[in-house]
């Protein structure tokens, strides 16, 4: 039976599929509808980035092999960025964790959190440069930072080259 045919099932009590985190169908329907990618954030630096004239990939991983993602990758210059949410990545200024399920969300963006460490650890280890930014930041100041680093990677390289 589907999400929503379980959900709309009138005078039964509401059951979470087996093996789901949610605590009551308004809260497994809000959380279904949240999205990995193309957030308004994401959108929103993406548009001042290659308005700036910059190309790049979404949603790509950075380096063969890994099964993480980043929300833009600048491969010639080996930069990945990520627009990291306030709640599923632990912001300090703006997360409340939820008073339902503590333990389970404790862990869950704890694990966040290390896995996004991780990955900045694997992908500076193999030379790549990650920016980081929270999904409250203003996209115009996290473009020119996106911008900045990706003109300056690129100048680097054309040095290199020409000597």
């Amino acid at each position: 039976m589907s999400a929503k045919a379980h959900d709309a099932d009138a005078g039964a009590a509401w059951t979470a599929p087996k093996g789901s985190w949610a605590s009551s169908a308004a809260n497994r329907r809000s959380m279904l509808g949240n999205r990995a990618r193309d957030t308004a954030p994401e959108l929103a630096l993406r548009s001042l980035v290659h308005a700036a004239g910059l190309r790049y990939r979404v949603a790509a991983k950075p380096l063969p092999g890994m099964r993480r993602t980043a929300d833009m990758v600048f491969r010639p210059v080996r930069i990945a960025v990520f627009v990291d949410g306030c709640f599923w990545h632990g912001c300090k200024q703006h997360f409340v964790p939820p008073k339902t399920n503590p333990d389970y969300w404790r862990e869950k963006i704890g694990g966040n959190m290390r896995r996004d460490r991780e990955t900045d650890a694997r992908l500076e280890e193999a030379g790549w440069l990650v920016l980081r930014f929270w999904e409250h930041e203003p996209a115009g100041e996290c473009a020119e930072a996106v911008v900045g680093a990706v003109r300056g990677r690129r100048a680097a390289q054309q040095r290199r080259d020409d000597a």
